[in-house]
């Protein structure tokens, strides 16, 4: 359990560069962060099953097809799609702090499942997770009463956020639950099937873009006043986040998922708020606040409670 705690703080880690990544490349629309993203961890992923892809096609069902298409769709694409809108409507912090609801949510639904500790035993711990989120959540919106962005702007980017938490915890279960049910997927073989996936309906994704005007020269007519739309960052990021945060950040995940039960998987997800966090406070060269402080205090000390609840 041990090195599964320690690969889901890893994979937070890498995660956590989502966040950041719409405020890196501004000039670029949602769109094109994610099928740049998804369009290189497919070709990658690809790129990693070549040697062996005659054996792993042997062993793929047709239901491994459907759960593959089903997560890069919940998990990957519309995740991303949402949180990039986020980030640019909303900003880092609300958006990290919105989808840091999801240890609670993946922890509830993972109530019944095999090896999960009762909720009774977990509810101290809960609650300061909770606690964490509270108070991070006050800060942010403190934060937000003296900035200048229009109302309408934050709701519309505190929605995209709601939608990314609804994506990510609906994959979160159904991805640990498929590989506890299918083992004969190594986590880095169901890692880089999840890419090529993702890569495929990166591609139909593309085609959208261009026909709505989203991808490309259309784009650079809505790109923001003042921001780059430099191509060649464009890809060496793309590539960035397909290596670090999709593929490894996956399989890390995947290792996580099959060394603990679901209702503490769900708790080290917060790994990935406090990533993103830390992150943000880098790039906009401050300190965390106050309750920012007491926040990660919080996080960090429920999470480590559960884990001790859960031997």
């Amino acid at each position: 359990m041990r090195w599964g705690v320690l690969c889901g703080l890893l994979a937070g880690a890498l995660w956590g560069l989502v966040f950041i990544v719409p405020r890196v490349l501004a000039g670029f629309t949602p769109w094109e962060l994610m099928t740049g993203r998804y369009l290189a961890y497919g070709a990658v992923a690809a790129a990693m099953l070549a040697p062996q892809a005659r054996g792993i096609a042997a062993g793929l069902g047709r239901a491994d097809g459907i759960a593959l298409l089903r997560q890069s769709l919940a998990g990957n694409i519309v995740y991303y799609l949402l949180l990039a809108h986020a980030v640019q409507l909303a900003g880092v912090a609300p958006t990290s702090l919105i989808i840091g609801v999801l240890p609670v949510l993946v922890t509830l639904m993972g109530r019944a499942d095999h090896g999960a500790a009762p909720l009774r035993r977990l509810a101290l711990p809960l609650a300061v997770v909770v606690a964490g989120i509270a108070c991070i959540n006050v800060d942010v919106f403190l934060h937000a009463a003296s900035t200048q962005a229009p109302a309408g702007r934050i709701a519309a980017g505190i929605a995209c956020a709601v939608g990314a938490l609804a994506c990510w915890s609906w994959y979160a279960v159904d991805n640990a639950r498929y590989l506890q049910r299918n083992p004969r997927f190594s986590s880095g073989e169901w890692s880089a099937l999840y890419g090529a996936a993702s890569g495929v309906l990166a591609l139909a994704g593309a085609a959208a873009g261009v026909a709505l005007g989203l991808i490309g020269p259309a784009a650079d007519i809505v790109a923001p006043p003042g921001t780059s739309r430099d191509w060649t960052v464009f890809w060496a990021v793309s590539a960035g986040l397909a290596i670090g945060a999709s593929l490894i950040g996956n399989q890390l995940w995947n290792i996580a998922n099959r060394r603990v039960p679901l209702t503490l998987t769900g708790q080290l997800i917060v790994f990935e708020t406090l990533f993103a966090l830390f992150y943000g406070f880098v790039w906009e060269g401050q300190w965390p606040r106050p309750l920012e402080w007491a926040a990660m205090v919080l996080l960090l000390t429920g999470v480590a409670w559960s884990v001790r609840r859960h031997r």
